[in-house]
């Protein structure tokens, strides 16, 4: 992904999540704003990578993104495709805003980025548009006016 792909995606995503979790966002509503984001990812993906594929990601972007989160994981949890989302969305509503909001857009980060190594920019953009309440093409226009 280049350095502009990168930045657009990383955009789109925080202006998604802060969208979703309103003006002045509790922990709660950044743990709910990043399930819901989850849930449409997945269903846009699930029938182009498969539920297996999805799962590999977000556990290899969980792993990646717990190095500088470490709360957001547990060594010694088993977790399948349907606990996990629901743990991390547990895991940030016990943080505070910040923290949350941080490791909530990291981790979808990572996890576009890694889409992206696997099917490519193209791809991804064009799986995952309909998500963002921004869509990178946009923001990017906005950035050149």
């Amino acid at each position: 992904m280049s350095i502009t792909d990168r930045e657009l995606c990383r955009e789109a995503i925080r202006r998604t999540l802060r969208q979703r979790a309103g003006d002045s966002p509790d922990t709660p509503a950044i743990a709910r704003a990043t399930s819901e984001t989850w849930l449409l990812m997945s269903a846009q993906l699930t029938p182009v990578i498969g539920g297996n594929g999805v799962d590999a990601i977000l556990n290899r972007s969980l792993h990646l993104t717990s190095a500088a989160f470490p709360w957001l994981t547990s060594s010694d949890e088993q977790m399948d495709h349907e606990s996990l989302p629901v743990r991390i969305s547990i895991r940030l509503a016990g943080r505070d805003p910040v923290a949350a909001a941080q490791a909530s857009s990291s981790l979808l980060i990572t996890f576009i980025e890694l889409l992206a190594i696997l099917i490519g920019n193209s791809l991804t953009r064009r799986l995952l548009a309909p998500i963002w309440a921004v869509e990178p093409q946009m923001v990017e226009q906005e950035k050149t006016v």
